[in-house]
């Protein structure tokens, strides 16, 4: 026998072995859709689709697509990757049957939509609720409000799918407009709304951005009435700096923190403004910045036009080396400015929590390593079923995160990183004495991680 010359061990291998799990980490996703009462409420909402002596609860499949997506799944078909591990996963739908409870919720898409939302709403009520001090709404008032980001992403489609239109961008596709409740710097956050449009949508359009904010705080906990107040925050770019908007906005005594969009005169303006009005602006971590400074223009300014209280904050900073300056910017500085009607605060806390928005791109890429990349789907009402299914399971590992891993990093982690440590570990299926045992693969990095998060789901109180 010849010595192997490889760096790896010579194995001879074969695919008879029964009883392994591959996706075993899974289980954490599962026991926290348990725990919130997304399962049970998933199967109440679409009791009117599911067929007399029907094998398949429409709840499970719909749950089973997001528990795939979750694990990285971003086609119809990749419910098979759980489909083969029946002793974790339960009795798992075939394709045609996955197919099919599809293209029937989109023939109804706008009661289907309502009953999986309401799925989603009286979950997240369960989850924020079992989170405690570490939901985003915990402690809500008007110096701490939620905070609600607002923003579009374009999506493209590689063939010709209902209603994909030509972009802005000169590509091809759909152009969502979504709804992200911010988590804070604690941890990630999670959809409220995904607003499915053609891609020739606009971005600055006032009534899918009113539309959008109305989706979202149905999901919000604790949000009666017409008039919210200031414990929630809509945070968006400058497409949302329209009248119409923040009209609607400050009708309904929502606070809210805007881009406001510069013009020449304005930036004449913050050219003549006096070096004791500006103050140093901050970092990420709260500490004063070197080269950037914030002043208040609302005094200078006529907003006669704009809503009562309309308060516009304007940012000038050292371009990074290589910055392309714009017309507005002046003397070398670029400039940013915002609309808000919060009536207190030091100025570069404003801005601040205005620049934080930019973790709403973090949320966006996170729904498209969840599917949202690609719609699969020709329907458009099929695609719409589609996103509320990539909702769902974005909810579902921001919900895990918050309510098993909450005090460890894993709470801050990406889709990519948590399926990686945790979602991937393999593991073996025993049964003994009328007990199913799943033995987690003991070489596994982050096995203990997982076994402390399950038994941290464990330890809540199952829902009512």
């Amino acid at each position: 026998m010849s010595k192997s010359t490889s760096w790896y061990p010579s194995l001879s291998v074969d695919g008879s072995r029964t009883g392994v799990v591959s996706h075993a980490g899974a289980t954490v996703l599962l026991r926290a859709a348990e725990k919130t009462g997304l399962s049970r409420h998933l199967s109440t909402g679409l009791t009117p689709w599911r067929k007399p002596l029907a094998t398949h609860d429409p709840g499970k499949i719909l749950l089973d697509l997001a528990v795939a997506v979750a694990l990285g799944g971003d086609c119809l078909a990749d419910i098979n990757q759980i489909r083969a591990d029946p002793g974790v996963f339960g009795p798992v739908a075939s394709d045609p049957t996955v197919s099919r409870l599809i293209s029937t919720l989109a023939t109804e898409a706008p009661a289907a939509l309502s009953a999986i939302n309401s799925a989603r709403a009286a979950a997240r009520a369960q989850a924020w609720t079992a989170a405690g001090t570490a939901a985003p709404d915990h402690d809500r008032d008007a110096r701490h409000p939620l905070i609600i980001d607002l923003d579009a992403t374009l999506v493209t489609a590689h063939s010709d799918k209902e209603h994909a239109t030509p972009n802005w961008k000169k590509g091809y596709g759909f152009h969502p407009l979504c709804a992200f409740a911010d988590h804070q710097a604690a941890g990630t956050g999670e959809p409220l709304a995904i607003m499915l449009r053609p891609g020739n949508a606009g971005s600055n359009t006032a009534a899918d951005h009113i539309a959008v904010v109305e989706q979202a705080l149905v999901q919000v906990p604790g949000v009666d009435g017409y008039r919210i107040g200031k414990t929630v925050l809509i945070r968006t770019d400058s497409a949302g700096g329209t009248h119409e908007f923040l009209e609607y906005l400050t009708r309904r005594r929502l606070a809210y923190s805007v881009g406001f969009g510069l013009t020449e005169a304005i930036a004449e303006i913050v050219d003549r403004l006096l070096p004791e009005a500006w103050t140093p602006a901050y970092d990420a971590d709260g500490v004063e910045r070197d080269g950037a400074w914030v002043a208040e223009l609302t005094g200078m300014l006529d907003l006669s036009g704009w809503p009562a209280g309309m308060r516009v904050i304007v940012r000038k900073e050292t371009p990074h080396p290589g910055a392309q300056l714009r017309f507005t910017d002046c003397n070398g500085m670029r400039l940013t400015a915002f609309a808000t009607n919060t009536p207190r605060g030091q100025l570069a806390e404003l801005e601040l929590r205005h620049r934080r928005r930019a973790r709403c791109e973090d949320r966006i890429r996170t729904a498209k390593d969840c599917g949202l990349t690609n719609l699969p789907l020709h329907g458009f009402d099929q695609n719409r079923i589609w996103c509320a299914i990539v909702a769902v399971a974005c909810e579902v590992i921001a919900w895990t995160q918050m309510l098993a891993f909450d005090t460890t990093p894993a709470r801050r982690w990406e889709p990519k990183r948590i399926r990686l440590q945790l979602f991937s570990i393999a593991a073996r299926l025993t049964r003994h004495a009328r007990r199913t045992r799943l033995t987690l693969a003991a070489t596994a990095p982050h096995r203990q991680l997982l076994l402390d998060g399950l038994t941290r789901l464990a330890a809540l109180p199952d829902p009512g």
